[in-house]
């Protein structure tokens, strides 16, 4: 199985809160990738992990598995992402949920994260966010604003959101239900990278100066893929063989 590990190690967009490890999702996977969603949760569970998506997408001509998981906290590291894909590639030896080689991309959901539980909409308060929602809202789906707060829990929580991309004639401000929810990401816009930034320095002990600046140069999250992940072996890897089908462990450094 070639595996990436894709942390964004200032993936924080806020300091971290303490939120519910247990806490479900607004959104489901469909077809294999639910099956797959469902097989390795209890093993992220176990490890201190939650799910935040699990994505199968054709990439450089071969299928690739994308896992994004995190603390409760939000935060999510490169050791993290060890340590995930090393517990959960037995499992997807066993359960063989793709009729081919893939890659195995675990990684961490990025500055510009997918907003998937209430909790990470109250994280994100203040924060530029691009929202769709499944059925018609305000004559709409797609909406872009700032999220000003959330209402209640779990998928009766109303989404409190003030639209930059309101027209003269329409509302600006808006309130969306989450339980209607199709896709909910940050927008990746200056403040939330310094921000970012400040709350990762904060937790280093011992930071210099110039860390925040090497971070932003190098790129976090999805800058990584543009301009060179860190790609680690997980230690204690083992090829994992199924015949002709199923992942086949080559890990790329």
């Amino acid at each position: 199985m070639t595996t990436d590990i894709r942390a964004a190690e200032h993936s924080t967009p806020t300091p971290p809160i303490e939120s519910d490890i247990d806490e479900p999702r607004l959104l489901a996977e469909t077809g294999p990738a639910a099956s797959i969603a469902t097989a390795i949760a209890p093993a992220m569970r176990d490890l201190g992990f939650r799910l935040v998506r699990v994505k199968m997408f054709n990439a450089d001509g071969g299928v690739t598995l994308q896992i994004m998981a995190e603390r409760a906290d939000g935060t999510m590291t490169v050791g993290d992402c060890e340590t995930a894909s090393v517990e959960i590639s037995p499992i997807l030896a066993v359960e063989d949920p793709i009729a081919s080689e893939y890659n195995l991309e675990m990684s961490s959901p990025g500055i510009d994260r997918l907003l998937v539980r209430v909790s990470d909409f109250r994280r994100a308060i203040g924060h530029e966010a691009r929202i769709e929602m499944d059925t018609l809202i305000y004559n709409r789906k797609r909406f872009r604003g700032w999220i000003e707060g959330v209402e209640g829990e779990g998928r009766d929580a109303l989404l409190k959101l003030r639209r930059i991309d309101a027209r003269a004639d329409e509302e600006a401000d808006v309130v969306l239900p989450l339980r209607d929810l199709a896709e909910a990401r940050l927008s990746l816009t200056e403040a939330l990278i310094r921000e970012t930034l400040r709350a990762a320095k904060k937790a280093e002990e011992g930071a210099s100066p110039d860390d925040g600046a090497d971070a932003l140069r190098k790129g976090p999250g999805r800058f990584a893929a543009r301009n060179g992940a860190k790609r680690v072996s997980p230690n204690g890897a083992r090829p994992l063989k199924s015949g002709n089908r199923g992942p086949a462990n080559t890990p790329r450094t």
